[in-house]
């Protein structure tokens, strides 16, 4: 009898030469990638598990210890992943440790190999996304983490900000996983000038790390009056 072997695989590969790679749950994950240079970095994260959810009872959806966000457009960081809320009935739950509990119910749809998913981290962030969406993703007077949805390289997408230090920036991007070659060969080619390179999950994790997602407690971003004040996904006028 032969075994078929199932291995997943990430809607896109990124350049340069993987220096530490893992099996994960049937997906080859690189941990780090050699020259990864002093950043900026773009961050191929696809392998992580995510869900939509739209339901009338967000909470109960929730698994224990992930708390739901107040309002459309906050996000919460939590112990092992973060939750967005993108409107009153609808929220996301990305997970970045793989025996974390999942969300569960009728509402629930796990998207992770139907979606793209990846970071840019360091300096020169904003520079590079300004290139490619009208969103102000540096606005300072939203207070990070949150959420924008609209155009990124004329592609719909959700859009995390944990980070809105130019200096040190850090942002994560889902997207269809049809649109995943296009959008990575654009956010390449806008940051070429500023030496973009890929970089492993262990960079993404010690950002995340920074941001607040930790072994213990809980960061919690309550919206302010001027979030409030704004729509999701609004653009610069």
């Amino acid at each position: 009898m032969i075994s078929a072997k199932m291995e997943r695989r990430s809607p896109v590969h990124l350049p340069g030469k993987p220096e530490k790679t893992k099996m994960r749950d049937h997906w080859p994950v690189v941990l780090a990638y050699s020259e990864e240079g002093p950043g900026p970095w773009i961050v191929d994260f696809s392998h992580c598990r995510r869900w939509d959810i739209q339901s009338r009872d967000l909470d109960e959806a929730l698994p224990s210890g992930a708390s739901l966000p107040e309002s459309p457009g906050s996000v919460v960081l939590h112990t092992t992943g973060l939750t967005g809320r993108a409107g009153q009935r609808q929220a996301f739950h990305w997970l970045f440790n793989d025996k974390a509990a999942a969300p569960a119910g009728f509402g629930c749809t796990e998207i992770t190999e139907g979606s793209l998913c990846f970071a840019l981290l360091g300096g020169d962030i904003f520079k590079i996304t300004e290139k490619l969406t009208s969103l102000d993703l540096c606005d300072p007077k939203h207070s990070a983490p949150f959420l924008l949805i609209g155009p990124f390289s004329n592609i719909t997408c959700q859009i995390v900000v944990l980070r809105n230090d130019p200096k040190n920036a850090a942002v994560l991007i889902s997207c269809s996983r049809g649109f995943a070659h296009d959008m990575v060969r654009a956010v390449l080619a806008a940051g070429e000038e500023f030496g973009l390179r890929p970089a492993g999950e262990r960079c993404l994790m010690e950002k995340l790390a920074e941001c607040g997602l930790r072994e213990s407690g809980e960061v919690v971003r309550k919206p302010s009056k001027a979030d409030k004040a704004k729509p999701v996904g609004r653009s610069r006028s």
